[in-house]
């Protein structure tokens, strides 16, 4: 292995540490603990090493974001894999996606509500976020329905999805009816 190979293996070390050390302090302790001195204080570098990888703490949330879609692909393809049928596909898309929010709430800030810099819905859209939106359209392009854009018609279903992520963590809907909206949506939106 030549010294050039070795220092960006480490580099690329440092900087999975840097975005992995983000994410657990945001998960922690929220994102507005996540300060570029208290990283560098926790992976024991300097505040410069961290800058040399990151811009600052946009660019973090931009990194945690990426991950976050990665791993969302993962679990909603694992989920509709395992199911059978269109309404057992979309209920299992439905439930993994809202699972993903509930279990990775600093995640999925990153990805939805937090500016880390990304383009949504654009030529510049990172690979792992259209990727993550290529997993909700494989199950729900099937069911979009006649004359419905499959790509539309996951944008409204995502965006329900969302809204019912969002606002059950922010306590506005009673949490002991979650697997009833669950149904309601399949149901009607889409019509299964």
């Amino acid at each position: 292995m030549s010294v050039q190979e070795r220092k960006e293996r480490e580099r690329a070390g440092r900087e999975r540490l840097i975005v992995a050390t983000a994410r657990e302090l945001a998960e922690q302790q929220g994102w507005d603990a996540v300060t570029t001195r208290r990283l560098a204080e926790r992976i024991e570098y300097s505040q410069p090493v961290l800058y040399s990888h990151f811009r600052g703490k946009r660019e973090i949330i931009g990194a945690v974001a990426l991950e976050g879609a990665t791993e969302m692909a993962t679990t909603l393809r694992a989920a509709t894999s395992a199911a059978d049928g269109p309404r057992t596909r979309v209920t299992a898309l439905a439930r993994a996606y809202l699972g993903f929010a509930e279990r990775n709430p600093a995640v999925y800030d990153a990805m939805f509500q937090l500016d880390g810099g990304l383009a949504f819905a654009d030529e510049d859209t990172p690979e792992p976020l259209k990727d993550a939106f290529g997993a909700l359209l494989e199950t729900l392009g099937e069911v979009a329905g006649d004359g419905v854009h499959p790509g539309l018609f996951t944008e409204l279903f995502w965006a329900a999805l969302h809204g019912l992520a969002t606002l059950t963590r922010a306590g506005r809907l009673p949490s002991g009816d979650a697997e009833r909206r669950v149904e309601l949506l399949v149901d009607r939106l889409a019509m299964l």
